[in-house]
């Protein structure tokens, strides 16, 4: 099994930001990133976790992505970030992708499904159930950020499997897709979405990734004491969650099993460019 982690789509108008005093990070400006892994394994093929912003993001972006999202977030939109042009440069084709897992149906995350139209996409029960029944609660939040040109082609949702309630590191709820012969878990992290979720992958030195989506957005958040929240990026946090008290003890967790397991895990979120800078380095 390989790790790569890839940056599927740079964004301008969050950043310019700046490191905070307190943390680990350089005080350097860098853009937001849409932090996704390709996964290179022998016996499921390539997966894909998260999938940033695709390539008909890049012809239509405001019927695609919407023009007030656009002129928020400033997308980049170069064709060499897209998830299937870093896909292709590997030396692999898209049908090789067979399984995509997101953290949640958010616009930034779910961009390439088009352009991996036969694999199967793994999502937490909780948040399949907000975007394809109507009784679900929130299901109006969820489906109207779930863009309607990401999901046209009509990707293979498939809902993990619920089992025995299991726990990973504490966490309750935790299952795992079908159909995967690598550790692979998505860990409920509750709050941005109706059925948000972290992604955890044990690596082939035995530890650990947890893919955090937007559980948070920003290093400070855990690195910091107290959490030092991002001035630009905590009013998006607010803004797209659905649970607030929920986001902040996600939060709490996450910083507690950074402090009591970074020897087991490492915690990174979908948008802070020092944690995917790091990560992609090594």
């Amino acid at each position: 099994m390989r790790i790569h982690h890839l940056n599927c789509g740079s964004m301008l108008g969050i950043p310019p930001l700046r490191s905070g005093a307190g943390t680990s990070a350089p005080d350097r400006e860098r853009a937001a990133v849409c932090h996704c892994l390709l996964i290179e394994t022998d016996a499921d093929g390539l997966l894909l976790v998260e999938t940033g912003l695709g390539t008909g993001d890049l012809r239509d972006p405001t019927g695609s992505l919407k023009a007030d999202w656009v002129a928020y977030a400033r997308p980049v939109l170069d064709p060499a970030e897209t998830a299937l042009s870093q896909v292709v440069r590997l030396g692999y084709a898209a049908a090789d992708v067979r399984h995509i897992v997101l953290t949640h149906l958010h616009r930034d995350h779910t961009g390439g499904l088009p352009d991996f139209p036969h694999a199967r996409v793994h999502v937490h029960p909780d948040e399949y159930r907000a975007v394809g029944d109507p009784a679900a609660a929130h299901h109006r939040h969820s489906l109207d950020r779930f863009m309607a040109a990401h999901r046209a082609h009509g990707p293979l949702l498939t809902p993990a499997p619920v089992a025995e309630p299991a726990r990973w590191f504490g966490f309750p709820g935790v299952v795992r897709p079908e159909g995967l012969s690598l550790e692979l878990l998505l860990v409920p992290l509750p709050g941005h979405s109706a059925g948000h979720a972290g992604v955890a992958v044990r690596d082939g030195d035995g530890r650990w990734l947890l893919h955090a989506g937007d559980a948070y957005m920003y290093h400070g958040e855990l690195e910091a004491g107290p959490p030092l929240a991002h001035p630009v990026l905590e009013p998006v946090q607010r803004g797209a969650q659905v649970d607030a008290a929920a986001r902040v003890a996600t939060r709490d967790r996450l910083r507690a099993l950074r402090r009591d397991h970074a020897d087991e895990v490492t915690v990174f979120s979908a948008h802070d460019p020092w944690e995917f800078a790091r990560l992609a380095a090594r």
